[in-house]
């Protein structure tokens, strides 16, 4: 047993991203991830590439170091099955809306009937106090109504766009990993499980409003919505003489070892865009559009060495191939190739957290469909007997 959540069982309800994100990580963490599939698995097991028919890239990213069982909650049995499971497990998380779990008879009272001491997590589109709360979410829906193509737009970008990544969707995972961490804490102090709600549009409010409440924090406004510095159209890659490179001066120290690199320490003495950064963040437009120019009197690489000596903040700007062959993710291994028993070699990410005392779960590959799901119900106590009657009916299958 490896892994701080070492001897956690976790019943895992989830679909697609952001559910199975926090379930990769509590997996990754030690605990013991049973993953409740319909039998026509989970959707994102058939976005591909994919080397097999239901292990698309997607699904093997997101659902390793975890048991797959195949049950048909729909049917009286699968719920039946499902509770003797949830029976000897801490946490039980899912992502659908509320209310389908209530017609499915598994809401919170259901299966604290059967296991007083679970942590129930709900995590789904909206708070359930609030008008929205029957409404669908999906990432692109969460970063619409949360302001983040208008961001966009506002930064720069000729139309509104979503970020090019499942951003809400993961943010609201490891919200719903410190949910269920912190939920077992109060247990282990109480005795107490307990209902835990995650909802997305309030998660990621709080990061997005963290940022850009700006004079709307204050009542009345002094100022508009926003936060300038990173709304700045300027704000982005410096193009060089023969490519780009990422640079951010911040304090005073790194502004004025900056305009000793260039020979011009006047102007952060004398000019007043450069010479606080009360001053800089008024005219941040200028100080970037300055700082621009500079960039395109050297490549990168002369950049790159230039401000590394001089000791101000600076990076390339990869490439999504360029992090696949970075040397340190390589070198620290968190970038590395594994064997898969049905799929081969494959590339993926380790654990990101290091612990000194715990280290993270030695990591197994994502399941097929319903790989798990004899050894699961045996646990649960069904006979082989009993478990050959449940596939016959179709409330569980076998792995192909």
């Amino acid at each position: 047993m490896a892994g701080p959540l070492a001897g956690t069982t976790v019943l895992d309800l989830t679909t697609v991203v952001m559910g199975p994100y926090a379930t990769q990580i509590l997996g990754d963490l030690g605990a013991e991830v049973i993953k409740i599939e319909a039998p026509g698995g989970d959707n994102v097991r058939h976005v591909g590439p994919m080397r097999n028919r239901g292990m698309g890239h997607m699904f093997l990213h997101l659902n390793r170091n975890k048991k797959s069982v195949v049950l048909d909650l729909k049917k009286p049995a699968g719920r039946d099955a499902l509770l003797r499971i949830a029976a000897k497990a801490d946490v039980l998380i899912y992502n659908i809306r509320p209310q389908a779990m209530q017609r499915l008879q598994l809401g919170y009272a259901d299966v604290a009937a059967v296991n007083p001491r679970i942590i129930y997590v709900g995590a789904y589109g909206y708070g359930q106090q609030g008008p929205y709360a029957a409404r669908p979410a999906y990432d692109d829906l969460i970063q619409g109504m949360t302001g983040l193509p208008w961001l966009m737009q506002q930064a720069g970008a000729a139309d509104p766009r979503y970020i090019p990544a499942t951003l809400a969707d993961r943010i609201v995972g490891l919200h719903a990993v410190y949910a269920v961490t912190t939920a077992l804490y109060h247990r282990e102090r109480t005795g107490e499980g307990q209902a835990v709600e995650v909802p997305m549009f309030e998660c990621m409010s709080q990061m997005i409003l963290g940022d850009h409440l700006g004079g709307r924090s204050f009542e009345p406004p002094l100022g508009t919505a926003g936060y300038a510095r990173v709304l700045a159209p300027e704000r982005k890659p410096f193009r060089t003489r023969d490519g780009h490179v990422c640079v951010l001066m911040y304090n005073d120290k790194q502004w004025q070892s900056f305009f000793r690199l260039i020979g011009r320490e006047d102007l952060f003495r004398d000019d007043p865009r450069f010479n606080s950064h009360e001053n800089r963040s008024a005219r941040i437009a200028e100080a970037n559009a300055f700082v621009a120019g500079e960039m395109l009197q050297r490549t990168t690489s002369e950049w790159l060495a230039a401000l590394e000596q001089a000791d101000i903040p600076c990076a390339p700007m990869n490439s999504i191939d360029e992090v696949i062959n970075d040397a340190h993710l390589n070198v620290t291994g968190f970038i590395h190739e594994e064997q898969h028993p049905s799929e081969g070699t494959l590339r993926t990410t380790a654990a990101a957290t290091q612990w000194s005392r715990t280290p993270a779960a030695p990591q197994c590959g994502a399941p097929r469909l319903g790989e798990h799901g004899a050894e699961v119900l045996r646990a649960a106590g069904y006979s082989d007997d009993e478990i050959n009657a449940l596939a016959a009916a179709g409330v569980t299958t076998r792995p192909a």
